[in-house]
């Protein structure tokens, strides 16, 4: 599929030319997910233009779909998450169930899924057992804190990476109650992971013809973020800690008051400090040699906030952004998602986009922050009803007319 005319009218058209279909066209995933890990990772593969079956327990689906806000009794963050997928409910503890799941896995190149180590096994649909059926299969496995190592039979939420990863530990003010980050980032980038992984595998794949299994937690891609902070304590045995909006060793590089808000400012280069101290009436310190460089700005970090905040907040935000931007100065205000969403940069690239749903019109979407010059990511259909799918899924994919009819029957669309 590919985009046709105006992005933000998310137009998809099936293109003649192999060059103009969507990176990943070609390739059948079937999603096990729930909540956000495995959902994630497979979003971002149909957004690649991977095919993507959401399999999903019949008598509730994935517990996103209980997950507030409500539009007419779709849950919203759903509708956005499971973007461009299909919904196959399947009971994968009947016999009926589990045959059609292996059906599909006659013809699928991914096998993902974010369920308790141990539990795919449990259900005799383990890596061995879809190597079984089809060996070219990627099996890909996100989880709380891995398939095997003394945690890995434990539960695991995104706070709860958050919290063991140490990113907790530096998040949020100086003797300040520990914080999380705002969004599920364990979580996300374990999903992220998990699609590049993927994406890595089936290029092996393509070079031998097996397929393998992959192995992400949410635990992992957490501590993996950790780059200043294993830079710190590597070299120096120094432990980091929680520094508000302050970066670990640059200075000035963080949120400054303004006289009606705030504005981030990352003054850490030769020219942008000198931009600052010029745009901030700031000659004396820009000619102290004991901020001639970040590092040093940074051991002075307190005082020097004290410098910059006094100038800061007797002007505006806009005023410093304008001031500070003819500077060449690193910039930026402190937007709330009233503002993000109808920012005039987000819309200007046509970012946000509608997708259709059968009950509910357009949906509003996120892009893809991934912009190819030829293969558009795909803008096609918002997260699906559950089951909206299952017959024809299954019968497209050949699975036995008397399976089909027990997989129905047993979701309630006989």
């Amino acid at each position: 599929m590919a985009i046709t005319g105006d992005p933000a009218e998310a137009v998809v058209s099936t293109s003649p030319d192999p060059g103009d279909q969507p990176p990943l066209t070609g390739v059948t995933v079937l999603e096990v997910g729930v909540f956000m890990a495995a959902p994630y990772a497979s979003m971002q593969l149909a957004d690649l233009g991977a095919r993507v079956l959401k399999v999903e327990d019949p008598r509730a689906g994935d517990p996103v779909r209980a997950s507030g806000p409500f539009l007419d009794g779709e849950s919203s963050p759903y509708l956005r998450l499971n973007r461009n997928k299909e919904s196959v409910a399947l009971d994968l503890k009947s016999a009926a169930g589990k045959e059609a799941f292996l059906a599909l896995v006659r013809t699928a190149d991914v096998v993902i899924e974010n369920l308790r180590p141990g539990a795919m096994a449990r259900l005799g649909l383990d890596a061995a057992a879809i190597w079984a059926v089809n060996p070219r299969v990627v099996c890909a496995s996100g989880s709380g804190w891995g398939q095997d190592g003394p945690l890995a039979p434990l539960p695991g939420l995104d706070i709860m990476a958050q919290a063991r990863s140490g990113i907790m530990s530096i998040t949020g003010t100086p003797g300040g109650e520990p914080v999380k980050v705002g969004v599920p980032v364990c979580d996300l980038v374990c999903g992220l992971y998990l699609a590049l992984a993927v994406t890595a595998a089936l290029r092996e794949r393509d070079r031998t013809g097996r397929g393998q299994s992959i192995d992400v937690s949410l635990f992992e891609a957490g501590v993996s973020l950790a780059v200043w902070e294993a830079g710190k304590y590597f070299a120096t045995g120094e432990v980091g800690g929680p520094l508000g909006s302050a970066h670990q060793s640059q200075a000035p590089y963080q949120a400054f008051q303004t006289a009606d808000g705030w504005i981030t400012i990352g003054a850490n280069t030769p020219n942008t400090w000198a931009g600052l101290c010029r745009t901030l009436d700031m000659a004396d310190e820009l000619a102290d040699p004991g901020y001639a460089d970040a590092s040093r700005r940074h051991a002075r970090r307190g005082e020097l906030l004290d410098v910059v905040e006094s100038r800061t907040r007797r002007r505006t935000t806009a005023e410093l952004l304008a001031a500070l931007g003819a500077a060449g100065v690193p910039c930026a205000p402190i937007n709330d998602y009233g503002e993000v969403f109808t920012d005039e940069h987000l819309t200007a690239r046509a970012f946000f986009w509608d997708a259709p749903h059968p009950a509910l019109g357009p949906v509003r979407q996120l892009g893809s922050p991934m912009r190819f010059s030829r293969t558009p990511a795909v803008r096609g259909v918002a997260g699906p009803p559950l089951g909206a799918d299952t017959r024809v899924v299954l019968e497209r994919s050949g699975v036995p007319a008397e399976v089909v009819a027990a997989v129905c029957a047993e979701e309630g669309r006989a």
